[in-house]
């Protein structure tokens, strides 16, 4: 079939635009991630003098930096549509989020719709897979504390071990108060097999959109999170305590993740914005942390229950194209999720400017000391 004109010109702007935007996304790792580090570096004397102040000037820095990666989404016109439960109405709280995982594309999608939820961003921890501390942005989520769990049977024991010690020394020393899993432990595409056999070896349902989740980590942040008087467990040590006026974690919020005709968004797109503009929809429900059960075999089947909800949830939404109302209600409502152009160019601004200064900075030096 000839390719016409019209069509090769598309296809001309599709790729001349892609090559603009990755060179846009690079001059801005350039900038913004060694800007970030030496910001910090220069600050090591408040770290020690009011580690509060220090880590308050990381998280700042740090939600800035994410909405560096909303914006390349956003201006690509990925945007997002919200359901279900307010989640600004507990962004004050601890709260543990369980998020399904379909693409790279998801972690860029949280990054984006969380922008507008109170001093989130700044405060919460991921859990990801530990090839990303390999990226561009492992030393970001490296002096943010965020934690890289090791995938496979042969790490899994070790690594829940390095996960408690982590949080133990990391979560409240920091005031984190949103920690970020995966529990399904990888992507659908990877894990769908797998997890299919699994359920009909063990009499489970079949899930088509959800993996079956695993329970290790969850198990390990709540024991080691929630505080003594809702789970008779202590909540990180005596330490952790005295520094801290937590009343520990009280929700779990459940994440659901729903693309049109279920194609995720992955990272490559999100950074080239060669796709139409898309609506990513997230669907919200909290749960008190007091009606998770600490037990191991009740919260794994707890925790079985959320992802076969979510399996109902995405296939209504490919069904129909929303999400099913509330019981009780007639109609579910959404939320279409904003951000601020001008916050964003502002944000951009700083880190060119701060790339700059450094730049200068150590041109200066150079010339000083040679």
């Amino acid at each position: 079939m000839a390719v016409t004109l019209e069509q090769a010109r598309r296809v001309g702007y599709i790729c001349l635009k892609a090559l603009l935007r990755f060179a846009f996304m690079v001059a801005n790792n350039l900038v913004a991630i060694p800007s970030y580090v030496l910001y910090l570096i220069m600050l090591q004397p408040l770290r020690i003098l009011d580690s509060e102040s220090f880590w308050y000037i990381e998280g700042v820095l740090f939600k800035w930096l994410l909405a560096m990666v909303a914006s390349w989404g956003w201006w690509a016109g990925y945007t997002v549509v919200e359901w279900g439960d307010d989640v600004k109405a507990v962004s004050e709280d601890e709260a543990m989020v369980l998020v399904n995982h379909q693409a790279t594309g998801d972690v860029c999608t949280l990054m984006m719709c969380l922008q507008d939820k109170g001093t989130v961003v700044r405060q919460m921890m991921w859990l990801m897979d530990h090839i990303f501390k390999y990226t561009n942005f492992g030393i970001v989520s490296l002096i943010h504390g965020d934690f890289f769990i090791r995938q496979g049977r042969t790490h899994r024991d070790q690594q829940l071990v390095l996960l408690k010690d982590h949080l133990e020394k990391y979560y409240r020393s920091r005031n984190r108060k949103w920690i970020v899993l995966f529990p399904e432990g990888g992507f659908l595409r990877k894990r769908r097999e797998t997890s299919q056999a699994f359920a009909k070896k063990n009499n489970l349902p079949f899930l088509k959109h959800v993996t079956l989740p695993r329970i290790g980590a969850t198990q390990v942040i709540l024991k080691t999170l929630v505080a003594p008087q809702e789970n008779g467990t202590p909540s990180g040590g005596d330490t952790v305590r005295k520094e801290s006026k937590s009343k520990g974690l009280q929700w779990v919020i459940d994440t659901t993740i729903a693309y049109p005709k279920a194609e995720p968004i992955d990272i490559q797109t999100w950074i080239l914005g060669y796709r139409q503009p898309t609506v990513t929809h997230v669907h919200y429900r909290i749960f008190p942390v007091k009606d998770v059960p600490a037990e191991p075999e009740a919260l794994t089947n707890w925790l079985y229950q959320r992802f076969i909800e979510k399996e109902d949830l995405l296939t209504h939404f490919y069904e129909t194209g929303a999400f099913p109302s509330p019981q009780g209600q007639t109609k579910a409502i959404s939320r279409e999720m904003t951000l601020s152009n001008l916050w964003l160019v502002a944000i951009q601004s700083f880190a060119f400017l701060s790339g700059g200064m450094w730049y200068c900075l150590f041109q200066y030096l150079y010339h000083c000391l040679f």
